[in-house]
């Protein structure tokens, strides 16, 4: 079966807090042979891994990595990538992302009023700017 796994199946799978349905959902993750992850549903697993559960950036980076790794398992790897290293820099995962994609859309600069993104960003090498600077 070719499924699109939405993030509560993934939460369910890595982590275990209702017995029932993570026996499900990990049956379902080692039975599909397509597991679709959009790039959102990495964002917002990432978010409730942190959020929800304390969980810190390596673990939530392991987790992230372990389900990309999966044979069966399609996404945006170069998004997800980046999300992983803005997530270990210090950053948020989905800002990661959200550069990359945007860089691939044709992009020239990530603009958000969220200093720290741009901060983070900028020092990754990414051209980024608080909307202010972009509109002189």
């Amino acid at each position: 079966m070719k499924i699109t796994a939405d993030t509560n199946v993934l939460l369910r799978a890595v982590v275990e807090d209702d017995a029932v349905q993570a026996t499900m959902a990990q049956a379902l993750l080692l039975q599909a042979t397509v597991i679709a992850v959009p790039v959102p549903v990495f964002c917002e697993f990432a978010w409730v891994l942190q959020r929800g559960y304390g969980y810190g950036t390596d673990e939530i980076a392991g987790a992230i990595e372990a389900i990309a790794a999966i044979d069966a398992v399609v996404t945006d790897s170069p998004a997800v990538d980046a999300g992983l290293a803005a997530l270990r820099a210090g950053g948020d995962f989905a800002d990661g992302t959200i550069a990359a994609q945007g860089e691939r859309l044709g992009g020239t600069a990530f603009a958000s009023f969220d200093r720290g993104a741009v901060a983070r960003l900028q020092r990754r090498g990414t051209n980024a700017a608080d909307p202010s600077e972009l509109t002189a």
